[in-house]
């Protein structure tokens, strides 16, 4: 006889795990299924967290590396630097963090199963085909959530297509010191996105770049005056632009798996944590209500739209006129940003997740009006 549970979540990392830690801490009967032998493994995250991100994992302090307050940004000659005089972002051991998270689901209640991956779905009767060390096995539910990361087997199975831009990323530790409190940022390392450098501890910095095309290439250029002092490399994937649909017949996708990271800068903790939370109210409700109805799986969708999805497609928005930058033109843009009164618009209106307050903030600022005319070919140019 199978295994029966109210709830069944495919995918350990932060997305699943509270997703997990809400259902179980409601009564539900939770599973909660990962591949890997432990939370957290393999690392795919640069590890750097806003201030809103880190506290939406509602972990403790044991997992921080270091915490930021500001970035310096380079293109060529240009220098663009602010400070918020507070911490901005937490610089975060991933593995520990998501341990921590994994452990405060179990806590709460679920059933934790590693070493297991979802692989086949029987959508008519909610059974959920597992593959793991005891062989194969199936499992009925009731709801399931999908957070099982950028190519999720769950989305493919029932029929959601791919993600409309797919970013590959690089990184490696190295031992080199940067100043502690600010991640550098460099533009022009990567024409579709960006290079970074961020402060691990005093003498360790972690560099890495994402993008499209020659990844590869202008990740070993960039590493180049480091490349004798490399500890550790992890390679990852970033779906972009979101799916379709995030929904299907008992089954609410969340997380990377639908394609929620922000396309500012990459980063899917915080989108994917609200998405998690929006995700265990519905199945929740349903299950308590008995109502599974396409109405009621499609309240999942309007949810996290009406939390943080104008921030994504706004964003994505700007992803693709970022593509049109050149390198040149991207110099001109920072030099203008270097002026103290847009660096103090900066420092007021930042905030790393939900970023289009600043960008508004920032066109209708008069001192941006040098930077009108190469924004305004870079916009042609995505419309081409």
């Amino acid at each position: 006889m199978n295994r029966s549970y109210d709830v069944a979540i495919v995918g350990g990392g932060p997305v699943g795990s509270t997703a997990a830690r809400i259902c179980a801490k409601s009564g539900l009967k939770t599973l909660l299924i990962e591949e890997q032998a432990h939370f957290g493994y393999p690392v795919q995250c640069a590890g750097l967290l806003s201030d809103s991100a880190f506290r939406e994992c509602e972990v403790s302090c044991s997992s921080v590396l270091n915490t930021v307050s500001g970035a310096d940004v380079h293109a060529g000659e240009a220098t663009c630097s602010f400070d918020a005089g507070r911490t901005m972002a937490y610089v975060v051991d991933r593995g520990a963090l998501d341990h921590e998270m994994g452990k405060a689901a179990a806590d709460a209640g679920a059933d934790i199963q590693l070493k297991t991956i979802a692989s086949g779905i029987s959508r008519t009767s909610g059974i959920l085909h597992l593959k793991g060390v005891n062989g194969p096995e199936d499992v009925s539910y009731s709801m399931l959530i999908a957070a099982d990361g950028p190519r999720s087997s769950i989305s493919r199975m029932v029929g959601i297509p791919r993600a409309p831009v797919y970013l590959s990323g690089l990184q490696c530790d190295v031992y080199h010191a940067l100043p502690p409190d600010h991640v550098q940022i460099y533009p022009n390392a990567s024409p579709e996105f960006f290079g970074w450098m961020i402060p691990l501890h005093p003498d360790q910095t972690r560099i890495g770049l994402c993008g499209i095309h020659h990844v590869k290439e202008r990740f070993s250029e960039f590493i180049k005056p480091f490349q004798n002092k490399a500890t550790h490399f992890v390679s990852g994937t970033i779906p972009l632009g979101t799916l379709t649909r995030s929904y299907d017949d008992r089954i609410l996708i969340a997380g990377d798996a639908a394609a929620m990271a922000k396309p500012t800068s990459g980063g899917g903790v915080y989108t994917g944590i609200r998405a998690a939370r929006h995700a265990a109210e519905v199945a929740i409700r349903c299950i308590e209500m008995d109502d599974f109805s396409p109405k009621a799986m499609a309240s999942y969708e309007h949810s996290w739209k009406a939390d943080f999805g104008h921030e994504i497609s706004r964003g994505f928005h700007f992803f693709q006129i970022r593509q049109k930058i050149s390198e040149k033109d991207m110099e001109s843009l920072i030099r203008t940003l270097s002026h103290p009164n847009l660096q103090e618009v900066i420092t007021r209106k930042g905030d790393m997740d939900r970023p289009s307050g600043l960008i508004k903030a920032l066109l209708s600022h008069p001192r941006m009006i040098p930077a009108y005319y190469l924004m305004g070919k870079a916009f042609a140019r995505s419309k081409l």
